[in-house]
């Protein structure tokens, strides 16, 4: 289909034609910023899988300093179950934290059922996809963003912003973000699994709401700078899901 657009150039894995070179092996281990950057080198183009960083937004948040609770995933299998992340909401808004609920187009049901677990307001779901540059800048200037395997993980790493991120079918040592501090990657290893499921990945359901609450608090400042607690009066003890 791309050789049919004729391009200038076509740099592939897997493409043979006249003049083309050698592809770069493909190797089913190794992680993806390492392997498309080994790929650009293979063709002269230089790539660092360290250089992880996208530029400042130059707009502003719509929730500055909020823990961003993001629990859709393209693919059931790799979307956590909703009132999970509904614990983990309440948990954190016991504490003092601010909470916003994320969604793409056509994830306001799911965003809704975590609210109803959690006690989010109406103010703080942010449905129907928000415009890239909201998104980025959301991300880029929160407290943490909790999420599943999913693209506002990834953005979360790109703006240096501490993530927890749950993963199911595929390993974080595959997918997952840079082994730094600020990131908790959690999973339970298994047999690989379908990314693109139509079920929930039953690695994925194996890790509880206490023990990413945990992972979320540990990387979380004690006493947040939004003021009272945001409760409205759940017991912060209270996840046995």
């Amino acid at each position: 289909a791309l050789a049919a657009l004729h391009p200038r150039y076509l740099l592939a894995h897997a493409h043979r034609g006249p003049g083309s070179r050698p592809p770069p092996a493909w190797r089913a281990d190794e992680h993806e910023r390492a392997r498309w950057c080994r790929f650009l080198a293979a063709y002269g183009i230089p790539a660092d899988p360290a250089d992880l960083r996208l530029p400042p937004p130059d707009g502003p948040s719509p929730a500055p300093g909020a823990v961003v609770v993001h629990p859709g995933a393209d693919a059931v299998a790799r979307r956590w179950p909703a009132e999970r992340f509904g614990a983990v909401a309440r948990r954190l808004r016991a504490l003092g934290h601010r909470v916003v609920v994320t969604g793409g187009p056509g994830e306001d049901r799911l965003v809704q059922d975590v609210a109803d677990s959690s006690g989010v307001p109406a103010g703080d779901l942010l449905t129907g996809g928000l415009p890239f540059g909201d998104l980025s800048a959301l991300v880029a200037h929160a407290a943490l963003v909790v999420s599943g395997d999913t693209g506002v993980a990834h953005l979360a790493s790109a703006h240096g912003t501490p993530s927890v991120t749950l993963f199911g079918p595929v390993p974080p040592a595959l997918w997952g973000p840079p082994a730094l501090p600020r990131h908790r990657a959690l999973w339970r290893p298994g047999p690989p699994g379908d990314p693109h499921g139509t079920v929930t990945d039953p690695g994925l359901l194996r890790i509880g709401a206490e023990e990413a609450a945990l992972a979320a608090l540990a990387l979380l400042p004690p006493t947040p700078p939004t003021g009272p607690p945001r409760g409205d009066g759940v017991d912060a003890g209270a996840l046995h899901l």
